[in-house]
């Protein structure tokens, strides 16, 4: 299993619209690419001055459909995000590949 790793730091200002966004268009976009089946949204907790961080974490089955995803769709899934947001953000992307994963279902 491999995870896509999105971490953006969104501008105050548009923060708001950009979240909205996020969650109600993009990251269903996503989903509905049929490369990834699950996505995690999560804000960074740290001490900046400027703007407001958070790590989208999209996972997919293998290398092999992740690359499909920049081959066939990256480059207009990112292009919509250029033209509502263009500036006013800044994002750089991450593979992880996922070793082991345990879950406690007792909590």
């Amino acid at each position: 299993m491999y995870i896509y790793n999105v971490t953006i730091n969104i501008e105050e200002a548009v923060h708001d619209k950009w979240l909205k966004w996020m969650q109600e268009k993009h990251i269903p976009e996503m989903l509905n690419l049929g490369k990834f089946h699950k996505a995690l949204m999560t804000r960074v907790i740290e001490e900046r001055k400027e703007g407001i961080t958070y790590s989208i974490q999209y996972t997919t089955d293998s290398k092999e459909t992740l690359e499909k995803y920049y081959n066939k769709e990256a480059k207009k899934m990112r292009q919509k995000s250029i033209q509502l947001f263009a500036g006013k953000f800044v994002a750089f992307r991450t593979e992880l590949e996922v070793i082991f994963e345990s879950i406690n279902f007792k909590n």
